[in-house]
């Protein structure tokens, strides 16, 4: 049924992918209101259908990258993060299932699928894909930079991208290392 949603995701997180340079093991933060997926308000009317369609197409395009999704609940949950176990090594759960309509359905597809979810306060990840003005930014690593991506929406929802780079210290003048992304 949202079958162009589902290839939207995918071309999204693959060209974010690509311009982040993501590597294998790093960590895409997901914010996906599925409400604003089918024109709907945020927080209004949570689809569990296009949250499936969308972490399908998200999923596959970091399967092939080998890289690890972390799924932003809603403000429920205090924006709280559903990720793989073994994407967080020694990293502190809190006491939280998310749920369609207390965590949202996106934060609540990933948790049913992946294979070893744990919910997490928060997370620093590498990289963000923000479906449906969910504001990630909280759960990026400093210091986020913009990403413009070919797409601008996921659905109705409207769609922003962002990349995560070390802090330039040392003035106007240093000199950055892309080793470090």
């Amino acid at each position: 049924m949202f079958e162009n949603e589902k290839k939207q995701a995918y071309e999204a997180a693959s060209e974010l992918c690509d311009k982040a340079g993501l590597k294998k093991g790093q960590i895409l933060i997901v914010g996906c209101s599925s409400s604003e997926i089918v024109g709907e308000r945020i927080g209004t009317n949570s689809s569990i259908e296009a949250a499936e369609a969308v972490y399908e197409g998200i999923t596959a395009a970091l399967a092939e990258r080998g890289v690890y999704l972390a799924a932003q609940c809603c403000e429920h949950l205090n924006r709280a993060v559903v990720v793989e176990r073994e994407a967080v090594p020694g990293a502190e759960p809190v006491n939280a299932v998310p749920q369609p309509k207390a965590g949202g359905s996106f934060a609540t597809t990933a948790y049913r699928r992946f294979s070893d979810p744990v919910v997490l306060e928060e997370i620093r990840a590498d990289a963000g894909l923000d479906i449906g003005d969910t504001l990630i930014g909280m759960h990026l690593k400093k210091v986020a930079v913009p990403v413009r991506l070919k797409l601008t929406a996921i659905g109705e929802a409207h769609l922003a991208a962002a990349r995560t780079r070390p802090k330039f210290i040392g003035g106007s003048r240093a000199v950055y290392d892309d080793s470090l992304k």
